[in-house]
């Protein structure tokens, strides 16, 4: 049996959530949860970030490797990067775990072809007010106790994890020695293509502020509005008082490949490219220096999707070809901990929030969606609104105002305070 919750809080059993019903069917709808066994977590979800694999997974709906054939009849709650905190915890894991505490959740438990929250799961997901974390998650150490108490850094942990992981899976050589030195070459040149959106926004905070310390890194988008946040985000005289050179370049109606040797004639060391493109990952290939790697980071949905690369300069220059997905738990780990310290601010990425009800309309609009990350608070009560927006809705909704003001002080980014102020004013149920 479960242990009592020793806070004196009844553990909630009824909630709502977000689930896949089949191809392009998702709908918020509400349930009674089980009881949890002995070995497992109930959460209380207190935020949860939205990515386009989601989107993927109702697309595709059973065809997808982690989302069962029994959808229509049990479906699978939405959103694989949350954080919250324990409502209750199992007799069996009652020395690890207690009521009250805050966590994020790790999703790669299966990888590669294995189940996952917010992909395979009736119970357990992140766009939910409540979920069961089940035996196998705490098994495999994905439940990451954290004491920040921002939960947008620990929805956020997991796709930064994911930059994280790939930019540690990159590698160089030395001749004749055989051995991959793993990680982006210290002190080198470094390019991220496609980077306008939110996760090229989290990679370029971690080359800036993480451990690599690259001399030279270059931001490639074609879209003016998300070059123009990338500049304010990231002014290129902060970057040089850190000893690195930062250039934002507009590849709209040029040659990528001459932009980019015109600023580093030799080519790159590392190069990431952040959207299946064929063009994209080409010119990506065509800039790699002697020994450079080029990282496929983005997942296209196209099972079929290839592009051309110079096996001539594989063969003799060394150049290298790596893909990821997902991160590691120390992976999230290392995020967690920078965001605590201040060194990285995964809520750059952030530039829409909203309730859970914005949920199913959110997932369908993805594939055309331009802004950045998507920060759902289940709790809440909210449409879906662009934190550029918080000033004009304050005109006839003080909550609105009020936000605007908060983040106002944060240079416009979501932040601590705008959370725990959402969470009040916003609160399900509660009347402006």
């Amino acid at each position: 049996m479960p242990s009592s919750d020793t806070s004196g809080r009844t553990p909630e059993r009824l909630t709502r959530a977000a689930r896949i019903h089949g191809t392009h069917k998702v709908a918020v709808g509400e349930f009674e949860l089980p009881e949890i066994g002995p070995d497992e977590l109930l959460l209380r979800v207190v935020s949860s970030s939205m990515c386009l694999s989601t989107y993927k997974a109702m697309s595709l709906g059973s065809d997808h490797k982690r989302v069962p054939d029994t959808i229509s009849s049990e479906p699978v709650i939405t959103g694989h990067e949350f954080a919250g905190v324990l409502e209750e915890v199992g007799d069996e894991l009652a020395d690890r775990f207690s009521v009250g505490q805050s966590v994020a959740i790790l999703p790669t438990m299966g990888l590669p072809s294995g189940y996952s929250p917010g992909y395979s799961y009736p119970y357990f997901g992140g766009d939910a007010t409540y979920c069961i974390v089940p035996a196998i998650a705490v098994e495999k150490g994905c439940v990451l106790p954290y004491d920040d108490g921002y939960y947008a850094n620990g929805s956020l942990a997991e796709p930064m994890s994911c930059i994280i992981g790939a930019f540690r899976s990159n590698y160089h050589t030395e001749p004749l020695v055989w051995e991959h030195h793993m990680g982006l070459k210290p002190g080198g040149r470094l390019a991220l293509l496609g980077a306008g959106g939110a996760m090229g926004i989290g990679a370029l905070d971690y080359a800036l502020h993480g451990p690599f310390t690259p001399s030279v890194v270059v931001a490639v988008d074609v879209d003016a509005e998300r070059l123009e946040r990338l500049r304010t985000l990231f002014p290129a005289e902060e970057a040089a008082r850190r000893g690195c050179r930062l250039e934002i370049v507009d590849a709209s109606g040029r040659d990528p490949v001459e932009a980019l040797r015109a600023i580093s004639p030799d080519g790159f060391d590392d190069v990431v490219v952040f959207a299946a493109i064929k063009q994209l990952v080409e010119a990506g290939d065509a800039v790699l220096a002697h020994d450079g790697c080029l990282n496929f980071f983005a997942g296209p949905t196209d099972k079929t999707f290839s592009a051309s690369l110079n096996l001539y300069n594989i063969h003799y220059e060394s150049t290298h070809l790596v893909g990821t997905s997902g991160g590691s738990r120390s992976d999230m780990e290392e995020s967690l901990e920078l965001s605590a310290s201040g060194a990285i601010n995964p809520s750059r990425m952030v530039t829409h929030v909203g309730g859970l009800d914005a949920v199913p309309d959110a997932l369908s609009d993805l594939p055309t969606f331009t802004g950045g990350k998507i920060l759902i608070y289940p709790h809440v009560d909210m449409d879906l609104t662009a934190i550029a927006d918080f000033e004009a809705l304050g005109q006839e909704d003080p909550r609105f105002a009020r936000l605007a003001e908060i983040c106002a002080e944060h240079h416009h980014i979501w932040n601590q305070a705008a959370e725990e102020y959402a969470l009040g004013a916003f609160a399900a149920g509660r009347n402006p």
